[in-house]
């Protein structure tokens, strides 16, 4: 594996991340190479997933390997402010979008009014139960 160097000179990757890969390649190669836990998912066939396996296992053995870029969930990601390609939605579907959506939001705040509304009626009744607690308290003494 050839080392890919930083601008500030040193190497990114370690010698011995570098020898996993290429073990992991052959492995590959050879058929031997399993994907997921205990290699019950199967053989891998795809570069990109033996080169990635290779170096999770450097990291496991502590080799010089940089952090994972961490990948945002499906949906969540953010979308740029600039303007928008030519892939647009119709007109249609963003209203039935926003439909639904506004249905949910008007959903989950009635369920959360209905709780607040229980909370606070509990709290007067046992505001009442102590008070009158207390005014009898001092009726019989």
């Amino acid at each position: 594996m050839a080392a890919t160097k930083r601008s500030s000179g040193g190497r990114k990757y370690g010698k011995a991340a570098g020898k996993s890969v290429k073990s992991a390649m052959k492995r590959r190669k050879s058929g031997t190479l399993k994907r997921g836990k205990a290699g019950h998912g199967g053989k891998v066939t795809s570069r990109k997933q033996a080169i990635a396996i290779g170096l999770s296992e450097a990291r496991e053995k502590g080799a010089k390997v940089p952090s994972r870029k961490r990948s945002t969930k499906r949906g969540t990601a953010k979308r740029g402010t600039g303007k928008r390609g030519t892939a647009k939605r119709s007109s249609a579907k963003r209203s039935t979008a926003r439909k639904s959506t506004a249905r949910k939001s008007t959903a989950r705040k009635s369920t959360a009014s209905k709780s607040t509304a229980r909370k606070s009626s509990a709290r007067k009744s046992t505001a009442r139960k102590t008070s009158a607690r207390k005014s009898s308290r001092s009726r019989s003494s």
